[in-house]
């Protein structure tokens, strides 16, 4: 089946299965008009600096787990939480991890072919598979997932939920967050920075996906943009407030040339 580039903006009507990343998801849930503008005119929010110490973590984690996915053992940190489970083993993992393949479906009552990267997948002794999650951060209290803004790490582990059970695996609700937090309680840095890392089970709820990529739908379909809403994290989208402003504040000052 021919998919569309992903660089191609949205016909409406269209019959060539649409593109759409775990990541374009969760910014239709945080703003219907940016995800309008992203999907409709290629327009996108002004990007993030990357997060290279981050992404070294996750490669860390990988390489790390990947030793006793080989050796097929729990990984210590399984053991000392009383996870009975195993790196999971998979011909295909290295597309599920994979950036721009994941694991992907085409969902057929919207023609939207979603995908998104894991970074790990665990299997417990019942057979099912748990989505596990890398995360990294430097901070002097503890370490949770309780914060309104780590509701996007909670949809996220939950897209993945659905995706693997799309592709007819059966998937444990519990999936985990393994959380490294760099120490600042040290004297020093002397080229080494500790981490310790916690790890933090979340059982989650697919149901919201299906409806979400409904509405993503009848959102592209339409030739008006959105208008300016309530960010999912409350309060007004910020980037569509700059931009708001900043239109304002250009058109008054061509009025008064």
């Amino acid at each position: 089946m021919a998919y569309q580039s992903r660089y191609a903006p949205y016909q409406p009507g269209q019959t060539t299965p649409f593109k759409v990343s775990r990541s374009k998801i969760e910014l239709f849930t945080q703003c219907p008009r940016c995800f309008w503008l992203d999907a409709r005119l290629k327009i996108k929010r002004p990007s993030s600096p990357p997060f290279n110490i981050n992404k070294t973590i996750d490669e860390l984690f990988k390489k790390e787990f990947d030793r006793y996915r080989a050796a097929g053992q729990p990984h210590p940190i399984m053991t000392d939480n009383q996870i009975k489970a195993v790196p999971y083993q998979h011909k295909d993992l290295n597309t599920w991890r994979a950036n721009f393949t994941g694991v992907a479906t085409l969902h057929a009552p919207t023609n939207l072919h979603v995908f998104g990267a894991v970074d790990d997948v665990w299997v417990n002794e019942a057979g099912e598979l748990i989505v596990v999650d890398y995360k990294a951060t430097s901070k002097a209290s503890e370490i949770t997932i309780d914060s309104d803004w780590q509701i996007s790490y909670k949809r996220q582990m939950e897209v993945y939920q659905w995706l693997l059970r799309q592709n007819g695996f059966k998937v444990s609700d519990t999936g985990y967050f393994v959380y490294a937090n760099g120490r600042v309680d040290l004297d020093g840095f002397n080229d080494r920075v500790e981490f310790i890392t916690k790890v933090i089970p979340y059982t989650g709820s697919d149901a919201w996906v299906e409806p979400t990529l409904e509405k993503m739908k009848a959102c592209m379909e339409d030739d008006k943009m959105p208008e300016i809403g309530t960010a999912a994290m409350g309060g007004p989208c910020e980037h569509c407030m700059y931009a708001k402003a900043r239109t304002e504040l250009t058109l008054k000052a061509l009025q008064k040339k």
